[in-house]
């Protein structure tokens, strides 16, 4: 899912607030932005989310795909 350091008009289940501290600035899950990249693309990690982020981000994916 794209993430941007934008505010956004869209809240959930589109969008998804990142807890404040977890990237250096405020950001935001675009959760019906889905993309696939490869894995030698991947930089180093910069984050890791919390299991209630987590289950967050997987409702929301639900809701949009039914």
């Amino acid at each position: 899912m794209a993430i941007t350091s934008q505010p956004q008009k869209a809240g959930f289940p589109l969008t998804l607030e990142l807890p404040s501290g977890m990237l250096p600035k405020p950001s935001w899950v675009k959760i019906s932005q889905i993309r696939t990249i490869s894995t030698d693309r991947l930089g180093k990690k910069i984050a890791v989310l919390d299991a209630e982020t987590l289950g967050e981000l997987i409702d929301g994916l639900l809701e949009l795909v039914g």
